[in-house]
């Protein structure tokens, strides 16, 4: 399939990428691998916020870019609740205090304003602070499970913030907002990724299906990384609007994979 011809397809990928991070029928935490899921996932949607809101500075999938911007929002106020709701230690609870304060802020500077250039620098910060806080609840958690299947699940999730992350920051780049900070985050991220990939391919403990999943996400990175190559500051907007879909194609199937990770017996 062509580059031209997967982006034509768009719709319908595009709608799976809205439902990537919502996942129906999860009330609480389940035990401590789902708390390692969606504590990483909380990384992911702090970036995607990010995403969503610079994509709407720049009228780029805006129908979309609001969609991802409103469901990220609650899931992201759910999870939290659900996650600090389940921990059990000192540490953990210190560290989902700290994550609703921070998360207060990073909320106010989504939706306290209509989105603007003005307003994109405090956005970035901001999730780049969530993020801080959000990866040092899913390391906790990782170590109080301290199994092998416990860092596959954390290494899969990353990779859900990463796509995000490396979206975020192209379209950043556009405005321009922090351009000297996001070309190397861009490439740190890709080299971080494609590194992940192979412990992912190379575990053990991948099954059948996780290794079909990985190919899919294999085949959607190659999509999202030839649309990363192409400059974004151009005459119109569909280099920005084919990173966008792209990273939402991309995470669809990584939010699979780590679910599937999640499920395995610790």
């Amino acid at each position: 399939m062509t580059l031209s011809n997967a982006f034509s397809r768009r719709a319908a990928l595009v709608a799976m990428g809205c439902a990537a991070a919502t996942p129906a029928g999860w009330a609480q935490v389940r035990d401590l691998n789902d708390a390692v899921n969606k504590a990483g996932r909380q990384r992911m949607l702090s970036q995607r916020m990010a995403k969503a809101y610079i994509a709407i500075v720049q009228n780029v999938e805006t129908t979309l870019a609001q969609q991802v911007l409103d469901k990220s929002l609650a899931l992201f106020d759910r999870q939290l609740t659900e996650l600090k709701a389940f921990a059990s230690t000192a540490e953990l609870k210190q560290t989902y205090t700290a994550l609703e304060a921070s998360w207060s802020d990073f909320k106010t500077s989504l939706i306290g304003a209509a989105p603007s250039r003005a307003g994109a620098a405090t956005v970035i910060a901001s999730a780049g602070k969530v993020l801080a806080l959000a990866h040092q609840g899913t390391q906790q958690y990782e170590a109080q499970l301290a199994k092998p299947v416990a860092r596959l699940v954390n290494v899969a999730g990353r990779q859900r913030m990463l796509s995000q992350r490396m979206a975020s920051f192209y379209l950043a780049l556009a405005l321009p907002v922090d351009a000297a900070t996001a070309k190397p985050e861009i490439a740190k991220a890709r080299t971080e990724f494609t590194a992940a990939l192979e412990v992912l391919r190379n575990a053990p403990e991948a099954t059948a299906k996780i290794k079909d999943e990985l190919q899919l996400g294999e085949a959607q990175w190659l999509l999202f990384d030839n649309a990363l190559q192409k400059p974004p500051a151009t005459g119109t907007g569909k280099p920005l609007s084919d990173v966008f879909v792209a990273s939402e194609n991309l995470l669809v199937v990584m939010d699979r994979i780590t679910g599937l990770y999640s499920a395995l017996k610790a």
